[in-house]
């Protein structure tokens, strides 16, 4: 497992109650695990402001997709890199990257797509001056970063040919 230091970086351990009766991480876990890291992502974004600074100023995840590709059990290290794909004035893009950290073996992939949101409003917002520049800057160091061949993935079926 090669990790791109330009990368963003979380860490989790698989809690006992994410488990499922097969004795792995529950496949909705995953998807909250990612999402745990899209927010941490967030928070880097509007640093030093915490979220009660932020005047309602945040995001809503709109559309996710995952692939799920390596068991990972209770206890298991967690290490997820997030990649800005892409970022407007109300839109940002993420691919995360989900590995055993011991281990170094891919368990999981997620894309997700965020739209800038004012809690206080309920509504969609243009992102702040300082968030978008935060975005922006990301965005450039991330530019050159290879992409996994799960980004912009859809879920498909062949056709059987008869």
């Amino acid at each position: 497992m090669e990790v791109d230091p330009r990368l963003f970086q979380f860490r989790r351990k698989v809690k006992p109650e994410w488990i499922d009766e097969y004795g792995h991480l529950n496949m909705a876990y995953y998807v909250l695990v990612c999402d745990l890291a899209t927010s941490a992502f967030w928070d880097a974004m509007n640093a030093p402001l915490l979220q009660d600074a932020r005047d309602g100023a945040e995001y809503a995840v709109v559309e996710t997709h995952v692939n799920y590709q390596g068991e990972v059990r209770e206890g298991d290290p967690l290490l997820v890199t997030t990649q800005l794909l892409a970022a407007d004035s109300k839109r940002f893009r993420l691919f995360h990257s989900m590995y055993h950290e011991e281990k170094g073996y891919l368990a999981a992939t997620n894309e997700v797509m965020s739209l800038g949101f004012n809690l206080n409003s309920r509504g969609m917002m243009e992102f702040t001056p300082r968030t978008f520049d935060k975005l922006q800057e990301t965005l450039a160091m991330h530019a050159d970063v290879a992409r996994h061949d799960n980004v912009g993935r859809a879920i498909g079926q062949p056709r059987k040919r008869s």
